[in-house]
C-alpha cells in the first residue's frame, strides 16, 4: 500500500471528516487499512445507528434459512398475534415483512412522535399502532427509528427467544463479535446521550419488554462493522460455514424500492449504490456506514462520532477511500 496516499487521506479525514473515529478496509478478504482517530481504539464501540438495521437483515434472513419465517410474504399480523387491530383500521392486516423490509409499508404520522414511542412499555406495540392508515403500501417511506422494530418483534416471536441470544448463536458469535448485553434506558437524558454520544458499550437497546431494536440503538467497533460486510461480500460464509444463504443476501441487496425525491435505492433494509457493481451499504446517522463493492472485492467500514450533518459519506468513500485501496493486495 503506497504510504504517500494513505497519510494524504488520513489528512483528508482529519481535515473534513473530523467526527470519523475509525475505519477499517478489507480487501480480498483481508485487512488492509485499520486506523482511529480522536483518541479512540480498536476495543471501543460506537453506537452505530441505522446501520442496526442491516444487521437484523442477517438475522431475518437467518430466521428464514432455519425455517422460523417461512416467506417474508407472510403477514406480520400473523407473527403478532396478541395484537388488537383498532376498529375500521384495515391497511395495517394487508402489511407483509417485505413491506417493512423495503421501507414500503404506510404508517399513520408526518412528523414521528419520539416522546410517546419511548415513553411506551412496548415499542413493538407503539409502532403496530402508528402502522396502516390511509397510505399506500408499496410507496416508499423511510422510518428512521419508529417502525423497524415490528421485524425484531417478529424475530422474538418467531424464534422463541431473545433477539440478542439468537443473534449471538448464529451471528455474532461466529464472527467473533462481542455484544453483552440489552440496555435499557432509565430516564429521557440517559437515552438522548446513549443515541448521540454512547461509545465503549457493549450492547444492544432494548424497549421494557426486553425486546432489541431494529432501526437504530446497536454499538459495534470498526472491525465488527467489516466483519458483517465481509459476509455479505462473501455472499453469507464465514470460516468456512454458511452463515446465511447466498440467495438470501442476492435478494437482500438489489432495488426493490426508491426513494424518489433522494434517488436512493433500496433493497432489504440496504441501500443499494451502483447496480453495475453491485455496491450497496448500511448507513447510519452521523455517517456511520458499512460499504462493500463485489466487483473490486472491497469492504469499507466507518464508524463516526454523531454529528447532524456529516456531509455526503458514499461520495466521500467512492472519491477519497476507493482510489486508495481499489488496486491494494
Amino acid at each position: 500500500m503506497n504510504q504517500n496516499k494513505i497519510t494524504e487521506m488520513e489528512e483528508t479525514i482529519c481535515r473534513r471528516h473530523d467526527n470519523i473515529v475509525g475505519m477499517v478496509v478489507r480487501k480480498n478478504g483481508k485487512a488492509v487499512y485499520e486506523g482511529y482517530f480522536s483518541g479512540y481504539s480498536a476495543e471501543r464501540t460506537l453506537h452505530v445507528f441505522s446501520v442496526t438495521k442491516s444487521v437484523v437483515n442477517a438475522l431475518i434472513g437467518i430466521a428464514v434459512d432455519k425455517g422460523f419465517i417461512d416467506s417474508v410474504s407472510r403477514k406480520v399480523l400473523e407473527f403478532l398475534p396478541d395484537y388488537t387491530v383498532k376498529r375500521g383500521e384495515k391497511t395495517i392486516q394487508r402489511v407483509e415483512i417485505r413491506d417493512i423490509l423495503t421501507m414500503t409499508a404506510p404508517y399513520k404520522y408526518k412528523s414521528a412522535p419520539y416522546t410517546k414511542y419511548f415513553a411506551s412499555e412496548s415499542w413493538v406495540k407503539a409502532a403496530l399502532d402508528l402502522l396502516g392508515g390511509k397510505g399506500e403500501i408499496g410507496r416508499f417511506r423511510y422510518t428512521p427509528l419508529i417502525g423497524p422494530d415490528i421485524l425484531t418483534g417478529i424475530l422474538t416471536r418467531a424464534t422463541d427467544r431473545p433477539l440478542l441470544d439468537f443473534a449471538r448463536e448464529n451471528l455474532f458469535a461466529p464472527l467473533g463479535i462481542r455484544v453483552d448485553r440489552s440496555v435499557m434506558f432509565h430516564s429521557k437524558e440517559e437515552q438522548l446521550d446513549i443515541m448521540t454520544k454512547g461509545s465503549d458499550i457493549s450492547g444492544w437497546v432494548a424497549d421494557p419488554q426486553g425486546i432489541n431494536t431494529a432501526g437504530w440503538g446497536l454499538f459495534l467497533t470498526p472491525a465488527d462493522m467489516a466483519k458483517i460486510g465481509q459476509l455479505y461480500l462473501n455472499r453469507g460464509v464465514w470460516n468456512g460455514k454458511q452463515l446465511i444463504s447466498a440467495e438470501w443476501i442476492d435478494e437482500s441487496t438489489r432495488e426493490h424500492s426508491r426513494w424518489d425525491e433522494l434517488g436512493l435505492k433500496y433493497g432489504y433494509l440496504w441501500w443499494v449504490i451502483d447496480e453495475n457493481e453491485h455496491s450497496y451499504a448500511a448507513m447510519g446517522d452521523g455517517g456511520n456506514v458499512i460499504y462493500v463493492n463485489p466487483s473490486k472485492n472491497l469492504v469499507i467500514a466507518v464508524a463516526s462520532r454523531f454529528v447532524p450533518r456529516p456531509g455526503d459519506r458514499i461520495a466521500f468513500i467512492k472519491e477519497v477511500l476507493e482510489p486508495v485501496f481499489e488496486n491494494g493486495e
